[in-house]
This record gives structure tokens, sequence and C-alpha cells, in this order.
């Protein structure tokens, strides 16, 4: 919850309510306000995957993140979409992100297995380069060439 890493508290399903949002969910996916995303569907960051949760972020940057590599991954052309999010129910500390790649959760990201709902579409959002793009990939695929692109999901 707190940013300063010697204050931070885990976000856990029991003090997530402190937790303000607005939040943020990054997918190739074209949604509309009201829709609503449910944990058990594939996911877009590794082929035959199930994913057990819904990933969103306090943060935007996170969710431009996903809807670009979400893009990416797929072999699709454009951006991908950014959606302003309500999760319904209890959500936690991304682990994949949380003290696995950065102390704290400075990303502010998290994940739930209830729903959560498509509040509206953010249009005004800047990607990053190709440039940048292609690095995250290149790093993406690093990891799973050596084994350590383990999704705790």
């Amino acid at each position: 919850m707190a940013t300063d890493n010697d204050q931070w508290t885990p976000v856990t399903h029991g003090n997530c309510r402190q937790v303000q949002g607005p939040f943020y969910h990054g997918t190739k996916a074209a949604l509309k306000a009201g829709d609503v995303l449910t944990a058990g569907q594939p996911s877009n960051f590794e082929d035959g995957r199930i994913a057990n949760h819904i990933y969103f972020s306090a943060l935007m940057e996170p969710a431009v993140w996903g809807a670009e590599l979400a893009m990416a991954l797929a072999g699709l052309q454009g951006r991908g979409h950014v959606y302003i999010v309500e999760p319904s129910g209890p959500f936690e500390d991304d682990p994949n992100l949380t003290n696995k790649r950065f102390p704290g959760n400075p990303t502010r990201s998290y994940r739930t297995r209830e729903p959560v709902a498509i509040v509206g579409e953010v249009q005004d959002w800047d990607g990053h380069s190709a440039e940048a793009l292609q690095a995250m990939l290149d790093s993406l695929e690093d990891l799973r060439r050596s084994g350590r692109a383990v999704i705790d999901d």
C-alpha cells in the first residue's frame, strides 16, 4: 500500500479495500463499458495457459505494457486497449511483479479471481517506442529460454 519500500504493507484479500483506484487493465480485446472480465480465460501472455486471475493496476503504465504486449504476442497490429476497471471482490498484490521483479509493489499491480467490470476505455495514452517494445519482447523471450518465465497464477 505505501510506496516507500521500508513502509510497504502487502495488499491482501483482507486489506485490499484500502487501495484507491482508479484501476486499469490492458489487453488486446475490444470491450465496452459494462463488459465483465472473468478468470478462467486464455492468457494473453502464454499460449495454452488459462489465467486463474484477472490482473490490473492502480497505475496506467503497467496496463499500457499489458495492452502492447498482448497485441505483439498475438501477432496483431495496433496498440491494444487500456480500460478503467472496477474489481467486484477481494484482490491482492500481483506476486509476479511484487518482490519478484520489483521490491514492494511500485507498479501497484494486483490480481483477483473475482469478476472485474469495464467502466470505460482510456483513449488518450502514450505507447512505447517500437524499440522499447522489442526490447521487452526480447527480455521475455530470454526469460522463457532460461526457464525463468514462471507465472504464479
